[in-house]
């Protein structure tokens, strides 16, 4: 009896340690802020908006300087296909609109399009 009582307690202790284990892997995104030079982006899209080249990627936009990309403002009226993933809906004055980091969005068809508001 007293040994099925340590076993018992060894596994609850080992799933308590596991579970926490667990719980404690946390994901943080540190987002660039405007001017910030980078050398390379993962999985660019590349947005031609007035015959520049605009490089969009997790929501940031980025502009070519050299063989390097620097962290643009996004140019309002430039169109994407999706919006940045966590996007959130907001209405004003009874307009549905989409925000992504300070940057607007309105659906236009099949794409979403860079406004001010």
């Amino acid at each position: 009896m007293k040994s099925i009582q340590t076993i018992l307690v060894t596994m609850a202790l080992l799933g308590t340690i596991l579970a926490t284990n667990a719980q404690t892997t946390t994901v943080v995104r540190v987002y660039p802020k405007h001017g910030t030079v980078v050398k390379t982006i993962a999985n660019p899209r590349v947005v031609v908006h007035k015959k520049t080249n605009y490089y969009y990627a997790d929501g940031v936009w980025y502009k070519a300087r050299g063989k390097k990309y620097v962290v643009t403002a996004a140019p309002r009226g430039i169109k994407v296909s999706t919006l940045p993933r966590g996007s959130k809906v907001v209405y004003r004055n009874g307009r549905r609109f989409y925000r992504y980091r300070g940057v607007w969005y309105k659906k236009r068809g099949r794409n979403y399009i860079v406004v001010n508001v």
